[in-house]
């Protein structure tokens, strides 16, 4: 791979070309090298080996005007996977952030139980919660009126609206946070 150590050479001296000669050479290397940092990640990454090789690539020889140039293939290969890491490092700071959630904890649905066991005002409560779910997402309320009304369970009250299994878990999930979120807060309105 001396061809790489004259391109890095060539990037160096100013020519505009030469790092469009230089991913083809690099890039299978380059996407291992992506790969083997990416399996150290936490799974539900949306950042790929690909998205990374060419993020790298662009830190590394997009940006290189006015720093020193590589002095082998090896150094090329050093600072790419510590363009990587640094990526990675900057993804996993961003998330930690207030804004992107890094307070917030995970939750599953699963966990999260409405009870109708409470006095009647309870009853009452839920179904205007109910009534407003409705006019958000009809189809939402209806699977919850009959997994919680006529105690039908998710497979046939999916059968019984006719949409399929999948679609079903997907409103019950979304109907159950809904109307925990609106009963907590009339709750607190209450209060």
């Amino acid at each position: 791979m001396k061809e790489v150590t004259r391109i890095l050479h060539a990037i160096d001296q100013g020519d505009s070309h030469a790092a469009d000669q230089l991913l083809p050479l690099v890039y299978d290397e380059l996407r291992k090298l992506a790969a083997a940092k990416l399996a150290h990640e936490k799974p539900g990454q949306t950042l790929d080996a690909t998205g990374l090789v060419h993020e790298a690539y662009l830190r590394l020889v997009g940006t290189r005007r006015d720093s020193k140039g590589f002095a082998n293939q090896r150094h090329f290969f050093a600072a790419a996977a510590e363009a990587m890491r640094r990526i990675l490092l900057d993804r996993a700071r961003g998330k930690r952030r207030v804004k992107r959630g890094g307070d917030w904890r995970r939750l599953s649905l699963d966990q999260i139980e409405i009870s109708i066991s409470d006095p009647p005002p309870a009853l009452v409560a839920l179904d205007e919660a109910l009534t407003r779910l409705a006019e958000e997402d009809p189809p939402c309320a209806e699977l919850v009126k009959l997994r919680f009304f006529a105690g039908l369970t998710l497979e046939e009250a999916a059968s019984t609206l006719g949409i399929a299994r999948r679609s079903a878990d997907r409103y019950w999930a979304f109907a159950r946070s809904w109307l925990y979120d609106a009963l907590k807060s009339q709750e607190a309105d209450e209060k």
